[in-house]
């Protein structure tokens, strides 16, 4: 009997420690494409929008209490990190294959400006200008709906395709191309 209400004991603790565990706030996710025949990864973590729906991209909103602002990580926690096995163009800028962090300039929220940058594996808020690759102007649209959850779609056809980061009201997209 003693055997048994030990047994029972640690269950009922095994069972509450594992319901504690909540999902992270803000998941890791991949969004993966293949332009040209070469794979191009981003690896982010996708903050939720959380009821703040029109207090995230303004002047006084959340974002702008991050220490780069208004200079964004584009997502959560680690900085949103670039990895191309293709030579690259974004925009206008070229992108040797390789590791790239992605920023985003939100200095006007409703014109984005793509930050790539050549330093990798910081902390999401660690922005050193000095180490950019190159900016380029997003085009901007309102999705049909809100986006809850911070979201990378990159589309791919052939050799041309898009890169779009949807967050709250907002969607910015850049062109990318393989050389």
């Amino acid at each position: 009997m003693k055997r048994l209400l030990v047994t029972a004991g640690l269950l009922l603790v095994a069972a509450t420690l594992s319901a504690q565990q909540a999902a992270p706030a803000s998941p890791a996710a991949t969004e993966s494409a293949t332009l040209g025949g070469k794979a191009i990864t981003i690896t982010y973590s996708s903050p939720g929008v959380k009821g703040r729906a029109g207090h995230l991209f303004t002047k006084d909103g959340l974002i702008s209490h991050n220490p780069g602002y208004p200079v964004w990580r584009a997502g959560a926690n680690v900085a949103t990190k670039l990895h191309t096995d293709a030579d690259l163009t974004i925009g206008d800028l070229a992108v040797p294959a390789g590791d790239y962090t992605l920023f985003v300039d939100i200095s006007d929220p409703d014109n984005w400006t793509l930050i790539v940058n050549k330093q990798v594996g910081q902390w999401g808020l660690s922005y050193d200008k000095s180490q950019d690759l190159g900016r380029v102007k997003m085009k901007m649209e309102k999705p049909p709906a809100l986006v809850e959850n911070l979201k990378y779609i990159l589309k791919a056809s052939g050799n041309t395709g898009t890169l779009s980061l949807l967050w709250e009201n907002l969607c910015g997209t850049v062109p990318v191309a393989a050389k």
